[in-house]
């Protein structure tokens, strides 16, 4: 049983030909290949979706350890920055930026990113429908593909966050930085994934980006409307 591990632990991670980095560098340089042939039932030669998920939230979790103990003045130093230019000041706005809902959203991280991919899935679907009807996935093909961009998003997110900390740059400037990146490339894994021209793929995006946002609205309300309303 040890030997079985050890040889299946190698051709997933150690190996030079192994499965996760030819993942994530296919999910760069081909994305299309990489989702469609999953979804299409060829995957020896990718790692499972679900397993690139869970690497993906073991990465953020080293990233949040680092920003709470090793990298915690920086992270205070870069907060007290954001509170400055906070117009809100209002003791009882719900949106007020303080240090426990940043500690929060830190805690429940992983919570927020698998929560976030129905919403994405469900856009997608809904501009697949209005955008490229002919080229259609079904809902749990969104979710495959949603799936692999946003581990994607999230392994890039933390690699160059530990990365840049570790340079001593400010976090703010770190997260403007990976999500300006991440917005390009969630533009061009749609473009890719769905075959769709430039036009199209503005389209798409754009629409992906207007229902995501307002499905994420419409859930912050209703979760504000229960907080106040004492429900938990």
């Amino acid at each position: 049983m040890p030997a079985i591990l050890v040889q299946q632990v190698n051709e997933q991670f150690l190996s030079i030909d192994n499965k996760f980095l030819r993942t994530f560098i296919g999910l760069f340089k081909a994305p299309d290949i990489v989702i469609n042939s999953y979804i299409n039932g060829t995957r020896k030669k990718f790692i499972d979706v679900l397993q690139y998920f869970a690497i993906a939230l073991t990465l953020a979790g080293i990233q949040v350890f680092l920003m709470d103990s090793i990298f915690k003045s920086e992270m205070e130093s870069s907060f007290k920055v954001l509170q400055s230019i906070d117009s809100s000041t209002a003791e009882n706005n719900p949106f007020k930026i303080n240090a426990n809902s940043f500690t929060d959203f830190n805690r429940y991280q992983s919570i927020i990113y698998i929560i976030t991919i129905p919403f994405y899935a469900v856009s997608s679907w809904i501009a697949n429908l209005l955008i490229k009807p002919k080229f259609k996935y079904n809902f749990t093909e969104h979710l495959v593909v949603n799936i692999y961009y946003y581990t994607q998003v999230i392994i890039i997110t933390a690699v160059l966050s530990i990365l840049f900390l570790f340079l001593g740059l400010d976090y703010l400037l770190i997260s403007g930085i990976v999500s300006v990146l991440t917005l390009v490339y969630h533009f061009y894994t749609l473009k890719k994934v769905f075959h769709l021209s430039l036009v199209e793929a503005i389209a798409f995006f754009v629409m992906v980006m207007l229902f995501f946002f307002a499905i994420g609205i419409s859930g912050s309300i209703v979760f504000l409307f229960l907080k106040y309303l004492n429900v938990f």
